[in-house]
């Protein structure tokens, strides 16, 4: 986990290196200072309107590129993220967040979410702070106690995505799959 972050910090620090390049640019230099700018390589800014142009036509084609090394940057990025979080990071639907964790890290399709919403509605009803009154089980998946979610962020009471992520990585270990766990669910009342 830690080199996941270090990772993201580096990758962060680049596309902000990028994006700084970009901002570094002039967007566009009025005629008259066009003297006084610094002259691209080939392109001379003492003569007329064609020299002027051509030079103009330059910057834009500059700024063009680093605002597509910009765009790749934060694409890439976002790509990444996705890629370590398992799910879109803008899913706000625990539902939905636990779907696309079941695709993108486990392979699982619609049939094994289907047994794994109806352990979760058993258990919590996708409540984040479903908190069992006989013992200290908690959140979405009743982990006992709920503390256990800690492995997998510091967040565990209020997150969704960090209580599902410990939730299916649980039923992957002890079970294999969420119809597996089902299928102990309902013969034993507890998973």
């Amino acid at each position: 986990m830690y080199a996941a972050r270090v990772l993201t910090r580096r990758t962060l620090r680049t596309g902000l290196a990028v994006f700084g390049s970009l901002l570094a640019l002039s967007p566009v230099i009025p005629a008259g200072d066009m003297a006084a700018a610094a002259p691209l390589p080939g392109i001379s800014v003492s003569g007329g309107t064609d020299d002027l142009a051509a030079y103009r036509q330059a910057l834009l084609s500059k700024q063009t590129v680093a605002i597509e090394v910009t765009n790749a940057t934060i694409k890439a990025l976002h790509e990444l993220r996705v890629q370590q979080l398992g799910y879109e990071p803008a899913t706000i639907d625990p539902r939905e967040i636990a779907r696309q964790i079941m695709v993108n890290k486990y392979s699982w399709g619609d049939a094994e979410f289907t047994c794994y919403n109806s352990i979760i509605m058993r258990e919590s009803k996708w409540i984040v702070s479903a908190d069992n009154p006989h013992s200290s089980a908690y959140g979405i998946p009743q982990a006992l106690p709920g503390s256990k979610m800690a492995t997998f962020g510091a967040d565990w009471r209020t997150n969704p995505a960090t209580q599902i992520r410990w939730g299916l990585d649980y039923v992957h270990v002890r079970y294999g799959t969420p119809c597996q766990a089902w299928s102990f669910k309902r013969g034993h009342g507890w998973y």
